[in-house]
């Protein structure tokens, strides 16, 4: 695991409460703000990517999305699309009035749910320099048949009617019924794939995050089927990077590719390997290529910002 360079704990708002984040500050101008997967808080869902680009010179925020990990909003471990996309507008614009960042230099990355994430809120954000996708929920209508042949009939069955009763529950104001965000076939978890499982070798090797819950409140279940944030992938028209693995049995590769295909300025990075390879064995070729396409973004007209250094209070003005 890379050494965590300095890092401070930050607080912007967000919908009704706040949300949490690691603000690493950089020299150089560019931010890239982070985020994880389903229930994937930020120290494990971005410590290792976030210190390449910091050592890199590159400011980081990466943030807990509302009702997970330091963030406020209750229920506790509810994941509400609109909310986590609401979230990450606002780290933006949280990271567009940091004072070593030019706001024109912001980039998004996320990874699985967070990386389909990114493809609404860089359809949405026209100032973003960049984003990255890693392993993105492209199409989660695309991926559900495959996700149900993973399950065994009776924990489709059980998962199903926790979700429901989950659902219920909470319109009446009771608290989440949660399940754990991964599982082996069998088990009553949101996914069951033959790589979802390998998410705690990838993202806490070393055991380190206690605090980070590995659950998720079930009615996620219902949700899943209707979310296809690889249909806004055409209005991307920042530089946009796909990062795919071949074998990835929990996101699918095809999906991705095909929002890739429609995104004015996109790049493609294919690796060999499953849905977390890019934190295991294919860790070095994904960190090496992600550094290289923010330097070219996020760095490559330094000298026009240095012609006009009022340009950065113009951008931090219109922010938001």
């Amino acid at each position: 695991m890379p050494e965590i360079r300095p890092r401070t704990e930050v607080r912007f708002a967000s919908g009704t409460t706040t949300c949490a984040a690691w603000h690493y500050p950089g020299s150089n101008g560019g931010c890239v703000v982070m985020a994880g997967g389903t229930s994937v808080t930020r120290g494990p869902a971005t410590d290792r990517f976030a210190a390449r680009f910091h050592r890199a010179g590159f400011s980081v925020l990466a943030l807990d999305f509302r009702h997970f990990g330091g963030s406020g909003g209750t229920p506790r471990q509810v994941v509400r699309f609109d909310e986590q996309i609401a979230d990450y507008r606002a780290a933006v614009d949280f990271a567009a009035g940091l004072p070593e960042v030019d706001p024109v230099r912001i980039a998004v990355w996320g990874f699985s749910l967070a990386g389909g994430h990114v493809l609404r809120v860089a359809a949405d954000h026209p100032r973003l320099a960049a984003a990255i996708a890693q392993t993105p929920l492209a199409d989660a209508p695309a991926i559900t048949p495959h996700a149900l042949r993973s399950m065994t009939p009776r924990a489709a069955l059980r998962l199903f009617g926790r979700a429901a009763a989950d659902l219920l529950g909470g319109l009446a104001g009771r608290p989440p019924l949660l399940v754990p965000t991964a599982g082996p076939r069998g088990t009553v978890a949101s996914l069951t794939t033959a790589d979802a499982t390998d998410g705690d070798r990838a993202l806490d090797p070393d055991r380190r995050h206690t605090d980070w819950d590995r659950t998720v409140a079930a009615r996620i279940a219902l949700q899943f089927g209707t979310y296809r944030p690889g249909r806004h992938a055409a209005r991307i028209h920042c530089p946009f990077l796909v990062v795919v693995c071949d074998d990835d049995r929990s996101a699918l590769p095809g999906p991705a590719l095909r929002a890739a295909a429609t995104a004015p300025r996109a790049e493609t990075l294919r690796l060999p390997g499953r849905h977390y390879a890019p934190f295991l064995e294919a860790h070095e070729p994904a960190v090496t290529a992600q550094l290289a396409f923010l330097r070219k973004h996020l760095l490559a007209d330094q000298s026009d910002a240095a012609k006009d250094p009022g340009r950065r209070d113009r951008a931090r003005r219109t922010a938001g």
